[in-house]
């Protein structure tokens, strides 16, 4: 018997043996019975390579479509979109903790976004609930929140007069980027001014974006930080630059109590009142994830928000009727009662909130039983709003930019749809920055349509041009939304 021969019948035995191993775990999984496509049986891949297109939420919608409220996405990991089942995942004390898959976003270290432990992370919530509330947002920062989008509009208007069109998406990241750094470092980038990213955002870009990669294919922070290149390094090392300029703020911000009000001056406080310890670099690396929270997010439903309203006369004209009732020196209280403009802000948070992915979380103890499932503790269940935000049965034609949803009349979405609606999370995990989002949002919108009633939509911009891609946070397909005057 040759040598070749010999080796081959060993690989062809060795092969067996591990085709068998195979096959029986398979058979032999917890979640064999749950309904999925025959791939998520043994890989994860087709949804890695959805992931890496920009698909993963269409993807997983799709399998929902076809397989129904639980559906199985990969060998240990489900998709749930059954309100019942959602509210047991998220309602606070269900034991469903964050994975692991979010601690990719801060390399690291703990804070507020990617703690496990429920006690830890009430603690650190509860330092945000105060600066964070309506009412201190309302009395510290709506004039500089409105400041800012008075002079983001104008400078749209010099872009338009002096170049015939203007990309809305770039000012209003600018615009959102200058309020979040405002806020949380007391010391505004300026991009609005200068109309140009600075070095920490384009850093936190790429850092994000690296991060995202990283989610996906876990090896890859072996190898690519070490690649001499300074992108590769913004990407995947980027974080102690972030820091660095974040322990610089808060340093100054200590050292200027008097003179540098912000946000995390307030933390600082409530931590020191309570006990509680705050280093610096636990400040500064808050600051960075909430910039990134409150700058592309607001930004991105901001600007579909502008393109559904121009995309439609009749109800452009009826919110600029609107909000010509205002009269002089109103505030976001005022625009806080105006129906139509916060029907239109929640339709856009429905169908394009900036975060509507999968929200990985780790079954408890004793598993759980979904939709006649049975899912055991350790593996890992998600939900997605893009999914629950179109189901038909919640929403009538769910694709369809209706207003009328959210107002009195024959098309009022009902009690459930109401409850189902989660653009910023839900249970002890919803954003932190959801009244700091809805001031933004009002602030900014009326801003626009009361003095850009000569601006309509590029033809650039169309249904294939405005369709999200996803990573992590949604954006539109060309990455502009350009406005040309009428």
């Amino acid at each position: 018997m040759s040598h070749d021969f010999q080796l081959s019948v060993y690989l062809g035995i060795v092969f067996l043996i591990w085709s068998v191993y195979f096959i029986v775990k398979i058979l032999r999984s917890p979640l064999r019975r749950i309904p999925g496509p025959f791939s998520s049986k043994f890989t994860r891949l087709p949804l890695q390579l959805a992931t890496s297109r920009g698909a993963q939420l269409y993807y997983i919608h799709r399998l929902h479509q076809t397989y129904g409220h639980i559906v199985r996405i990969s060998p240990n990991e489900v998709s749930v979109s059954s309100m019942a089942d959602i509210r047991e995942i998220h309602r606070i004390g269900s034991g469903f903790l964050k994975t692991e898959w979010y601690d990719v976003f801060t390399r690291g270290l703990i804070g507020v976004f990617n703690m496990r432990d429920p006690k830890e992370h009430a603690q650190r919530r509860k330092l945000f609930a105060r600066p964070f509330s309506k009412s201190a947002l309302r009395t510290s920062w709506e004039p500089v929140v409105k400041d800012k989008a008075q002079l983001a509009i104008s400078q749209i208007q010099n872009e338009i007069a002096a170049n015939g069109i203007c990309d809305f998406l770039k000012w209003a990241t600018f615009l959102a980027t200058d309020i979040s750094s405002h806020l949380m470092f007391g010391d505004s980038f300026d991009m609005l001014q200068k109309g140009k990213k600075n070095e920490y955002i384009r850093i936190l870009e790429a850092y994000t974006q690296g991060s995202g990669i990283m989610m996906e294919v876990p090896f890859a922070k072996w190898i690519l930080p070490y690649i001499p290149l300074r992108s590769f390094r913004e990407m995947f090392s980027g974080d102690e630059i972030l820091l660095q300029h974040g322990r610089e703020s808060v340093a100054y911000s200590r050292k200027h109590s008097e003179s540098c009000r912000n946000i995390f001056s307030g933390l600082v406080y409530e931590s020191e009142k309570d006990d509680v310890s705050l280093s610096d670099t636990d400040v500064a690396m808050e600051a960075s994830s909430l910039i990134i929270a409150g700058s592309d997010t607001t930004a991105i439903t901001l600007t579909y928000l502008i393109w559904a309203v121009l995309s439609r006369p009749e109800l452009r004209s009826d919110l600029e009727t609107e909000l010509a009732t205002l009269g002089e020196n109103w505030n976001e209280s005022r625009l806080e009662a105006l129906p139509l403009l916060n029907a239109i802000i929640t339709e856009t948070l429905r169908l394009y909130g900036a975060a509507p992915g999968l929200l990985p979380r780790t079954v408890p103890e004793g598993g759980v039983s979904f939709s006649g499932y049975y899912i055991p503790a350790g593996m890992i269940v998600g939900t997605q709003s893009w999914t629950v935000h179109r189901d038909p049965l919640l929403f009538p034609d769910p694709e369809k930019f209706e207003p009328e949803r959210w107002l009195p009349g024959p098309k009022e979405t009902s009690e459930a749809g109401r409850m189902a609606l989660s653009p910023f999370g839900s249970g002890s995990r919803t954003c932190l920055g959801i009244h700091l989002s809805w001031m933004e949002l009002r602030l900014i919108a009326a801003e626009f349509f009361l003095r850009c009633g000569n601006v309509k939509l590029a033809p650039s911009v169309t249904e294939e041009s405005m369709k999200p891609k996803h990573f992590f946070l949604i954006a539109p397909s060309a990455h502009t939304c350009e406005i040309v005057s009428t």
